[in-house]
């Protein structure tokens, strides 16, 4: 999956030049520019998706027998801001793959239907996942926010202290 990202920016980022260069200096070949175009407007949808309605997020993990208290806010940059008790907050910048799938699943969650209110404990050591966007929580097993657990499971691995190879630390 991170060789194809990579494939993928490569392809992109050679489009661009190619354009680039016909455009210039006009006496390019027709059919060339031609194959890159519908690929160009396709690449740049993909590089705005992180922007979405689902950034910036606000994933916490809290209580359980352990007695987490972790938290990652992740900005509309990509960078993720990483806290959990007793260590000291780091800052990193998710893989672009990982940024693209929270964003995507983010983006499917219909965050005006959820309530602005912070989840409570079920019963004693209840640990809690909750995600936050637009204002609006939700723990992780509600079926409002599904599309985001898988995600949001990675992210919790990955974000971490010391942060794991998707969150290179800032």
């Amino acid at each position: 999956m991170r060789n194809l990202s990579r494939y993928a920016a490569a392809t992109v980022i050679a489009g661009f030049v190619l354009t680039g260069c016909g455009s210039e200096s006009g006496t390019g070949s027709p059919s060339t520019p031609s194959p890159s175009a519908p690929t160009l407007p396709t690449a740049s949808v993909t590089q705005s998706t992180p922007v979405g309605t689902g950034l910036p997020l606000t994933v916490s993990r809290t209580g359980g027998f352990a007695g987490f208290d972790d938290q990652v806010q992740i900005g509309t940059d990509g960078v993720a801001t990483v806290s959990k008790r007793g260590k000291e907050t780091i800052r990193c910048k998710l893989d672009a793959s990982l940024l693209t799938t929270i964003t995507t699943a983010a983006q499917q969650v219909d965050w005006a239907s959820l309530a602005p209110t912070k989840p409570a404990t079920k019963h004693p050591d209840d640990m809690i996942v909750a995600v936050s966007a637009n204002g609006k929580t939700a723990r992780i097993e509600d079926p409002s926010v599904k599309p985001l657990a898988a995600s949001v499971t990675k992210l919790l691995t990955e974000a971490a202290i010391p942060p794991g190879p998707l969150c290179k630390q800032l």
